[in-house]
């Protein structure tokens, strides 16, 4: 099932300079695609786009119901409110009881405030608000580049059991880690 077709996409925030021209893409789930590109290439404005927070100058972009894992976990979360409590604000908790051991979170960490825990158990809490919202399309905004080393691997690796309900498309700067998990790498320059 294809959760993401782009079809001939063009967008600039000026007219002089296009970050997209005519460009193209699909996803299907159980995919996963990586987009790399230097800083200010318009990886981010990409997902902008597919979240309909921005309007091409033109082409198509056809998304189903997608959900979002922010690059740091910190500025995600609310600093005043316990993590459940943001988790519900978004998403039904019924269903969540299976997700909590697989990824290693005791159900009373989400009865903290996000400062309470540390950075992998606050991605984590995002990666599980983000499957929650039962998306067809996640999309990860360099969703470990806040870890360390050893965290990283498991935070991908908890993603990558969950690909085969969702298409993923992951915004990296870590061409290995791309190599090591993405279907396809596609490059922005």
């Amino acid at each position: 099932m294809q959760v993401l077709s782009i079809e001939g996409l063009s967008f600039g925030y000026t007219h002089e300079r296009a970050l997209y021209d005519d460009f193209s893409l699909t996803l299907a789930a159980g995919e996963i695609k990586a987009i790399v590109g230097p800083s200010g290439a318009g990886k981010s404005t990409l997902f902008e786009l597919i979240l309909g927070n921005l309007r091409p100058r033109s082409g198509t972009i056809e998304a189903l119901p997608a959900s979002m894992v922010f690059q740091d976990p910190y500025s995600s979360f609310h600093p005043t409110y316990t993590v459940l409590n943001q988790i519900r604000d978004v998403a039904d908790t019924a269903g969540m009881a299976r997700y909590l051991d697989d990824m290693g979170l005791d159900e009373a960490l989400l009865h903290k405030l996000p400062h309470e825990l540390s950075g992998g158990q606050l991605q984590r809490a995002s990666i599980l608000r983000a499957l929650l919202m039962k998306p067809k399309l996640l999309l990860l905004d360099e969703p470990t580049s806040a870890l360390d080393n050893v965290i990283q691997l498991d935070v991908m690796q908890l993603l990558l059991r969950h690909l085969g309900e969702v298409g993923m498309l992951l915004i990296t700067h870590e061409i290995d880690l791309a190599n090591w998990c993405a279907d396809e790498i596609v490059e922005i320059s």
